[in-house]
């Protein structure tokens, strides 16, 4: 048995990211760095050498994630950053000081998440899930755009779900004031991700190329910056703390979740790997193209979610 538990180990562990890429000179803003997978991410790319922004609610936390990464990499450009996704206000002072403080972007790794919260409103009046998953990391991703777009090449690295099959985008009732279920509301939230993905990658690029019927794959031409999504996979991670349930089961089949590290590899690999330099609009999942829902591949609903999601924000991003 025990070759057997080991395969299935194997398996559920899913692919790692195999690039050797150095980071000496760039810099990397990770959102909800000081915990999961997107912790492994920041400790992963210190120790590439990247300048490292771990952009956190919890700064006291994010401190001790920091200095952890710090002493273990030896890298000393950890740096927090305060960054409450769910109030833009935050959003827009923690954008204006990376831009007066830091001279370059080149990696922007929207990570931080939330899930199954029971119903409750951001400091702007949006859905919990939708507000921070979705809205704050458009916000955050529009106000450091032109940075990116001066460090290019440069990447935008979107952590999204396979969730994202149960997801549909509710026009009628986007904040889920009618009818609300926190597991359909994570969905949700997950679909809007990739929808946003591969919209901005639209825009950013502008030229388009058929691989094959189920995936749009766009390939640079324009701005030189991509924009990929990816599912982690099923990682034993604080996200199900709002659910007790979800807890038990987490614990239980602990064996069968990938670990913080095994879950950070396709986000590493999305900001990593050499042969992602001209790949832009995909989805990715265990370090290699994974499948799209239908939903998630719907133009139009994602020309719509952009145009409504300026529309709450208050912004105008043509």
């Amino acid at each position: 048995v025990p070759g057997a538990a080991l395969s299935c180990r194997k398996y559920v562990a899913g692919g790692q990211c195999k690039s050797t890429a150095r980071l000496e000179g760039k810099v990397v803003i990770i959102t909800g760095a000081n915990t999961g997978i997107g912790k492994e991410t920041a400790r992963a790319l210190a120790r590439r050498g990247a300048r490292v922004i771990v952009a956190c609610r919890d700064t006291a936390k994010a401190e001790a994630a920091a200095s952890e990464i710090r002493a273990e990499t030896g890298n000393q450009q950890v740096i927090v950053k305060k960054l409450d996704l769910a109030d833009t206000k935050s959003i827009r002072e923690f954008a204006e000081k990376f831009l007066a403080e830091e001279k370059e972007l080149h990696i922007l790794i929207n990570n931080a998440g939330v899930m199954l919260c029971p119903y409750s409103k951001t400091a702007d009046g949006f859905e919990m899930h939708l507000g921070v998953n979705h809205l704050g990391h458009f916000l955050l991703t529009f106000l450091l755009l032109e940075r990116l777009k001066q460090c290019a090449p440069a990447r935008i690295v979107n952590v999204s779900s396979l969730a994202h099959h149960g997801g549909r985008i509710r026009f009628h009732d986007l904040q889920g004031e009618k009818s609300y279920n926190r597991g359909l509301a994570y969905c949700h939230s997950k679909l809007a991700n990739v929808l946003f993905t591969r919209e901005l990658a639209r825009r950013l690029q502008g030229n388009l190329l058929h691989a094959d019927l189920s995936q749009t794959i766009y390939f640079v031409i324009g701005t030189k910056v991509t924009a990929n999504a990816l599912h982690p996979g099923s990682v034993r991670s604080e996200l199900v703390r709002h659910s007790l349930v979800m807890s038990w089961l987490w614990k239980t089949f602990s064996f069968f979740l990938k670990t913080p590290w095994e879950g950070a590899q396709t986000s590493i690999y999305c900001a990593v790997a050499e042969e992602l330099d001209s790949v832009t609009g995909q989805y990715f999942s265990d370090c290699q193209p994974a499948y799209v829902s239908p939903r998630g591949r719907d133009e139009e609903t994602a020309k719509k979610l952009w145009s409504v999601s300026c529309e709450l924000l208050g912004i105008q991003w043509d």
